[in-house]
């Protein structure tokens, strides 16, 4: 999984503070210390003023496959050989997401769910509106079609908001396998997952609702936060997001689909998936 350990921010030109003169920053990260994740941000700023100064056009942003995701780790956890089986983190929105080395998470996305009603009543139906059940099914039966082919498959299948998270239950698989990939092309993943698994060697599952979904605006500011007053700013707004993310579920569990054999690495990222993101509860989901 690609979560490096330290991130650090380089400002150019080299005086390395953020002051008037310091018209560009670039974050880096290391695994190795701090000070290597400074000196990697400062050497990039450097380079982007430089090019500048060149003339020559600058990014003007970065997809998921460019560089790991900057979020902070809250939470690891190990399977019986000691290794990092998943690891929680916090993203840009200020939502908790469980990342996971082997445990297969397929995240699907269903044009039209999250607008749609349970049941669009009579004029609805009059006017060729779909219902939520109406819009999941084919979806469900795509997905026990695919456990039924294979053999000795498990699926535990939950709602979104917008869409289906299906967790592979009774195997573990790497993100960049063929059989992986195969299951993505069958199930119909949405291609940003699929590119975001890539990137950080990793499955992902939000685990906590977008901030806008309940009623707040992002986080004012992003970890690795600069100063004390910084983090302050971050405290307050995140008093506020888990007030308001409490009225909420991240996903429901709906459907179990084939064997009921759970691997032993699998149970242990299904019990802390379903406690946080509340998926045995009734609360609405966001």
């Amino acid at each position: 999984m690609n979560f490096p350990k330290f991130w650090a921010r380089g400002f150019a030109p080299g005086n390395n503070i953020p002051d008037e003169s310091s018209k560009f920053s670039c974050w880096r990260w290391s695994d190795e210390s701090p000070e290597a994740a400074q000196a990697a941000a400062v050497e990039a700023a450097k380079k982007m003023a430089a090019k500048a100064a060149r003339g020559e056009p600058l990014p003007s942003g970065y997809g998921y496959s460019d560089r790991p995701l900057r979020e902070e780790i809250i939470r690891e956890l190990t399977n019986r050989n000691g290794e990092r089986s998943a690891v929680l983190t916090r993203n840009a929105y200020g939502c908790l997401v469980l990342n996971t080395a082997r445990a297969m998470f397929v995240d699907v996305d269903i044009p039209g769910l999250e607008h749609a009603r349970e049941s669009p009543g009579f004029f609805g139906r009059l006017f060729g509106q779909k219902s939520q059940d109406s819009l999941v099914e084919p979806f469900l039966k795509k997905a026990q079609a695919w456990a039924y082919s294979q053999s000795g498959w498990g699926w535990r299948i939950y709602r979104t908001c917008a869409g289906l998270r299906l967790l592979a239950t009774h195997n573990v698989f790497e993100p960049d396998a063929g059989n992986t990939m195969e299951t993505f092309d069958e199930m119909g993943t949405d291609p940003l997952y699929r590119k975001l698994c890539e990137a950080q060697n990793c499955f992902r599952a939000r685990l906590t609702p977008k901030p806008w979904r309940c009623g707040l605006h992002k986080p004012p500011v992003r970890w690795p936060f600069e100063n004390e007053a910084v983090e302050s700013r971050f405290q307050q707004w995140e008093s506020s997001y888990l007030g308001a993310a409490g009225q909420f579920a991240t996903c429901r569990l709906i459907k179990r689909i084939g064997t009921d054999v759970v691997h032993h690495e699998i149970q242990a990222i299904i019990e802390l998936h379903d406690q946080v993101s509340c998926a045995d509860s009734d609360l609405p989901l966001a």
